[in-house]
């Protein structure tokens, strides 16, 4: 029971609950109360100019006609002021319970510390209205006079299957996980909570996009549809499906703002380039320069699915009915991104993709930066065998061609056997397949002196053969000198068939005991999609129970498969030497080409439909993952200047004659720690 000072206390605090509320949209609430604190945009009054697009957004939130509203759009266009608008109306105004649903925990806290906190010190009404007591201003939970809550939640099913609550506001949607416990989508379960309220709910999702493009042939049949993909653009596509129109200044016509309206020029470095950006209108190819954006913006317009523009400029149409109001803003017209920085960011991840067949950064600036869906590169491929195979060139069967300059191996564990690839690397990052074969019976043998199968799971000893037949094989130069180069660095799976993952760790535990770790590796697929492309960790460094018997002494690569396979399917897509394309020796067999085209892009990934072997590609990925490692950093070494490792054959550390000390050659006390070197880097 609370406790009041004094009856004046009393009747002041619920005067509060029953003191007829004023009639202030969401809009003019902002407007009156709410101020801005951010030096690096704006400092002043909240202002309905700022982000003219975002009015029609706060008018829908008070419409006793729709149940929900969508809005999705980039970074830097005013989506989180929105929901604080939200907020200050409803604490100050129109007090119903809240929740504002937020992809993590983590961004839970964050946003109530800086967004909702902040709120606080900048709008004294809303203060004035929090409930002054330690347990009832908590990070995750705020209560006001006039007996509104408000929660900071993100998605897990007792979060979002528990008592009614009015108005729901899910951020940054399409981070969210699509399933939540088996139950359903977020906004599916979150829509639910509010429908004891009838007309009076509302539920909200917010997003920029970031699932890919599932079908990248697909082709509109509604108007203002979005692409098929997963996420917020999925649910936009449930709603009445607003877009954003300006009037072009030369023709008076209207038109969408889209980055790919977007003209530069193609001379200078790329600053100057993206300098030069201008809008042209798609029906008269009249210019915009950037500062007609603002006031573009001012006479912009939402348009419904079903409506259009007469000759005169006047919206027409019936447009299509739905519970549920839908926005779709791109990047260009974001009130407080410039396109200068849209521009640039583009041709910096275009020149990345084309050096490094890296999408990630192409990716982030299409989705967070232009507001659209991204379709990846492999998607539309239908490449062939035999197109691969097409391309194969006279090499030597198993030598080092001219333009290598390393050696990298790669070894996938099977349950009866060790599937090996060995790569040269060349200037640019160019990859050869240099050789390929399978470690299939072990030293092994039964009463008759027959060698039994390899069996990586259940045999310590079967692993000796990655030491014998790999990491200390040579390979002759192709310039018949008789000098070999040896293998710099050799990654190896630690995953698949039970017993591998022990066997892994005691493989590289012997190693380091001989001082021979430092030219092995083991790798494994990361367990998050948001993993980074390569990552060095520890696995069990806390736990001391794993039966894997690791205890943070064992460095293991995590991969993004995901990334590191868009990559490769674009270096295959590569016929350009120094670029970073995939050369083939014409002695490899059909079933090699076949396993490179196994697997298919789909929005889940990359996966193997038919179960079809593919080793020879994931092979070749795992060369990727060194090559993109810490340890390589091929995209990052300077061929005119590099290393000895990687040097012209005359001055390459790993190339030696006939009875020269093996390159690399160790005690067996010392050798290299990768613990060391990775809290070097750090």
């Amino acid at each position: 029971m609370t406790a009041f000072r004094s009856i004046e206390e009393l009747v002041a605090q619920v005067a509060e609950g029953v003191r007829p509320p004023e009639r202030l949209s969401i809009v003019e609430a902002a407007e009156k109360h709410r101020r801005i604190n951010n030096p690096a945009v704006w400092v002043g009054p909240w202002s309905r100019d700022l982000t003219p697009y975002m009015n029609e957004v706060q008018e829908v939130l008070q419409s006793l006609e729709l149940t929900a509203a969508i809005f999705v759009g980039p970074a830097q266009c005013g989506k989180t002021d929105v929901i604080l608008n939200w907020v200050n109306h409803s604490v100050v105004y129109d007090p119903m319970d809240s929740m504002v649903i937020h992809p993590t925990q983590v961004a839970a806290r964050d946003f109530s510390r800086r967004r909702v906190d902040r709120l606080h010190r900048e709008s004294k009404e809303a203060k004035a209205r929090l409930v002054p007591k330690r347990e009832s201003d908590s990070v995750y939970y705020k209560q006001y006079r006039n007996g509104m809550i408000l929660n900071q939640s993100w998605p897990t099913i007792s979060e979002l299957s528990g008592r009614p609550i009015g108005r729901l506001w899910l951020t940054d949607y399409d981070r969210m996980t699509d399933d939540v416990d088996g139950e359903g989508s977020p906004f599916d379960l979150a829509r639910k909570r509010a429908t004891t309220f009838g007309r009076y709910g509302m539920t909200v999702a917010e997003s920029s996009p970031g699932r890919v493009v599932t079908n990248p042939k697909w082709m509109p049949t509604l108007a203002h549809e979005a692409p098929p993909t997963t996420g917020i653009l999925a649910l936009y596509n449930r709603g009445d499906r607003r877009r954003w129109y300006w009037p072009c200044d030369h023709c008076n016509g209207w038109f969408e703002p889209e980055f790919e309206l977007l003209t530069w020029p193609t001379t200078g470095d790329q600053m100057t380039q993206a300098e030069g950006a201008e809008m042209a209108c798609p029906h008269c190819g009249g210019l915009h320069a950037h500062d007609r954006k603002a006031e573009l913006n001012q006479r912009g317009v939402w348009l419904r699915a079903g409506q259009r523009f007469d000759e005169h400029g006047q919206v027409v149409g019936t447009p299509v009915r739905s519970d549920i109001a839908s926005f779709w803003l791109k990047g260009v017209a974001a009130a407080f991104a410039d396109w200068k920085t849209l521009v640039v960011n583009y041709l910096k991840a275009e020149e990345e993709f084309t050096r490094t067949g890296d999408e990630g950064a192409l990716q982030t600036t299409v989705n967070t930066d232009q507001g659209m869906p991204y379709t990846p590169k492999g998607m539309d491929s239908d490449r062939l065998p035999e197109t691969l195979k097409a391309r194969a060139e006279e090499i030597g069967e198993k030598e080092v061609p001219p333009g290598v300059r390393f050696l990298l191996a790669s070894v996938d564990v099977q349950k009866n056997r060790f599937e090996v690839g060995v790569h040269g690397i060349g200037v640019g990052g160019d990859v050869t397949v240099v050789d390929r074969f399978a470690i299939r019976k072990s030293q092994r043998t039964d009463d008759d002196g027959d060698p039994w199968p390899v069996t990586p799971g259940a045999y310590p000893e079967d692993w000796e053969l990655i030491k014998e037949r790999v990491m200390d094989r040579t390979y002759p130069l192709g310039d018949g000198s008789g000098r070999r180069m040896s293998v710099k660095l050799t990654a190896c799976d630690s995953g698949g068939v039970v017993g591998v993952t022990t066997r892994a760790y005691e493989f590289y535990r012997s190693l380091k005991a001989r001082g021979e770790h430092h030219r092995f590796i083991l790798v494994k697929g990361a367990s998050s999609k948001s993993a980074p492309r390569v990552q060095l960790s520890y696995p069990d460094s806390e736990r001391k129970d794993r039966h894997a018997g690791a205890r943070g002494e064992i460095p293991v690569l995590l991969l993004n498969g995901t990334l590191l396979k868009d990559q490769l399917n674009t270096m295959l897509d590569r016929e350009e030497p120094f670029g970073g394309m995939i050369r083939f020796p014409d002695w490899l067999p059909d079933t090699y080409y076949a396993e490179l085209t196994a697997e298919v892009r789909t929005e889940k990934g990359w996966e193997n439909p038919r179960k079809l072997r593919n080793e020879a590609w994931d092979l070749l990925v795992y060369c990727l993952a060194l090559c993109r490692s810490h340890f390589i950093r091929a995209e990052h070494l300077d061929w005119e200047s590099p290393p000895g490792w990687a040097a012209d054959w005359d001055d390459n550390d790993l190339v030696a004659g006939e009875g020269d000390n093996k390159p690399f050659e160790v005690s067996t006390s010392g050798g290299y720690d990768f613990r060391k070197f990775a809290e070097a880097l750090a």
